[in-house]
């Protein structure tokens, strides 16, 4: 049979591939908008913004972040953030989040879980923080800027403030970094970097994670040196009211664009190069850890680094540099004096200038704070030749500390051990911090959570945290011991240094 095929009228060919023509049209719209729709991410990301130092009052941290970060493309530019954002509007951590910046390094703003503002706020107004001070004196100035009003016209009230540390602290932070150079000497990698306004910092680079453990294995003498250990000294330093480091924060640092592109140090340029993965790295020169094996590099441009303040050239102020008593052997198989002598404080006792003054209290404060921070590289100290014996220590070059949170090491503490001595002041700071309400690892994480790198990671872990509460109460152990020891021969006074002489104060510790 044959079939007849019957043909399509022309009208009804032309709709039915005008109807197929536009649902063609229909799908491809549709299509559009689903890839233009932006993805829901499984976790947050992170955001530009963190907290600028100068914007965080130091003693009292705000929960405002008001600025961003420098873009690592152009150093120095700071971009504002919108009034009405609210940095706490996502996660279910409480942050907001944004994806990373060019340089392939996630920033976020938020702080540390856990930290306690209030409780940082508490501990700087404690009347333990805020003791009369004498009136400066001519003789106490380090140096005089010439003023630009006539003295007649100065506010004689105008002397260092706090907020002079904020905005030092927002200086090496944000400004244009304009050179960098190897500083010369050292064991391991660190430059000078220069600002538009003659000012410099020391920049220490990031050599190993946050969470990373020194060997058990390792000596002391072999560690690297922790870029997040420079800026976590700082603020325990401070926390203890000593204020002897010179203020340090941590910053990304474009390795392109703020040190390779402006270099002038040939010798440092020269270890450039670009790791198999796209990564800028660099190693410089120095005496270990310079080598492809040991180099430094960006995430693929952003390095996380420390920049600490520079001391006064010393054309300016000159300075001293004091072998410490307590200086280890250096030695794989040799054991110093004092670690064979357990008398052997009577010996430095005798010895200028520990034989009067307050010297050799303000090395047990550095061997306080060294203990706390596991720093065993302790081996000279400086001051400043304008003050000759009758000042205080400078505690530089911490980044060897906070290397081993799971282990102490009690020989720290040997100054106070073997001398029994202590300030009145640092003692009732101590048991201060170890009260639940000024806990000193609630308030490191508090102090610790303004610093903009806290933007990328929490500066130190939970495990160095809890160690630092570990610690402290190993030094009030110490001390106990110490009085216990000489009460039994009727010199229990002897123990605390009354650096507080007529001082009642006010919510104080009566007794350990």
């Amino acid at each position: 049979m044959r079939l007849g095929l019957r043909r399509w009228p022309p009208p009804l060919f032309v709709l039915l591939v005008s109807v197929s023509l536009a649902l063609h049209l229909v799908l491809a719209l549709l299509s559009l908008l689903v890839l233009q729709r932006p993805c829901d991410p499984h976790s947050p990301l992170r955001t530009n913004a963190f907290p600028h130092p100068a914007n965080s009052n130091l003693t009292a941290a705000k929960a405002g972040s008001p600025k961003l970060s420098p873009d690592s493309r152009n150093a120095g530019s700071s971009r504002k953030m919108d009034s009405n954002q609210n940095p706490h509007a996502a996660g279910k951590e409480g942050h907001a989040f944004s994806p990373p910046d060019r340089t392939g390094y996630p920033v976020s703003s938020g702080r540390s879980m856990g930290s306690s503002p209030s409780k940082l706020q508490a501990l700087f107004s404690h009347p333990l923080y805020n003791l009369p001070r004498p009136p400066i004196q001519e003789d106490d100035w380090l140096l005089r800027v010439k003023p630009k009003v006539k003295d007649n016209e100065r506010d004689s009230t105008q002397e260092w403030k706090d907020t002079d540390l904020q905005a030092l602290l927002e200086q090496l932070a944000t400004h244009r970094i304009v050179s960098a150079v190897q500083k010369p000497g050292g064991t391991q990698l660190k430059l000078v970097m220069s600002f538009p306004n003659y000012g410099q910092a020391l920049f220490k680079p990031k050599k190993q994670d946050r969470d990373a453990e020194t060997d058990f294995n390792l000596f002391y003498f072999s560690d690297f040196e922790r870029h997040n250990a420079e800026i976590a000294a700082f603020h325990l330093d401070r926390l203890l009211g000593f204020q002897r480091i010179p203020p340090v924060v941590g910053r990304l640092i474009n390795v392109t664009a703020e040190i390779k592109d402006i270099t002038t140090d040939r010798k440092l340029a020269r270890t450039f190069y670009t790791s198999p993965v796209g990564n800028v790295c660099f190693y410089g020169q120095c005496s270990y850890y310079c080598s492809t094996e040991h180099a430094v590099c960006g995430r693929p441009l952003a390095l996380e680094a420390s920049l600490a303040a520079m001391l006064p050239d010393l054309s300016l102020a000159q300075r001293r540099s004091w072998r410490s008593p307590w200086r280890r052997s250096y030695s794989r198989s040799k054991l110093a004096q004092w670690e064979k002598e357990p008398n052997f404080c009577a010996t430095v006792k005798k010895t200028p200038p520990y034989n009067k003054g307050t010297r050799l209290v303000d090395l047990i404060d550095m061997a306080i704070l060294d203990f706390l921070m596991s720093n065993m590289d302790r081996h000279h100290y400086e001051t400043f030749e304008k003050f000759g014996n009758n000042t205080f220590l400078l505690h530089l070059d911490n980044g060897r500390a906070f290397g081993r949170h799971s282990r102490d090491e009690p020989s720290v503490l040997a100054p106070l051990e073997q001398c029994c001595r202590i300030r009145r002041s640092t003692l009732l700071r101590l048991q201060l911090l170890s009260r639940p309400q000024y806990r000193l690892s609630d308030v490191m994480r508090a102090s610790l959570s303004q610093d903009p790198l806290t933007a990328v990671a929490p500066l130190l872990s939970e495990p160095h945290l809890s160690a630092l509460d570990r610690r402290l109460d190993a030094v009030l152990q110490t001390v106990r011991r110490c009085q216990g020891r000489r009460r039994s021969v009727g010199r229990s006074d002897d123990v605390v240094y009354d650096d507080m002489a007529g001082y009642a104060g006010g919510d104080t510790p009566a007794r350990l």
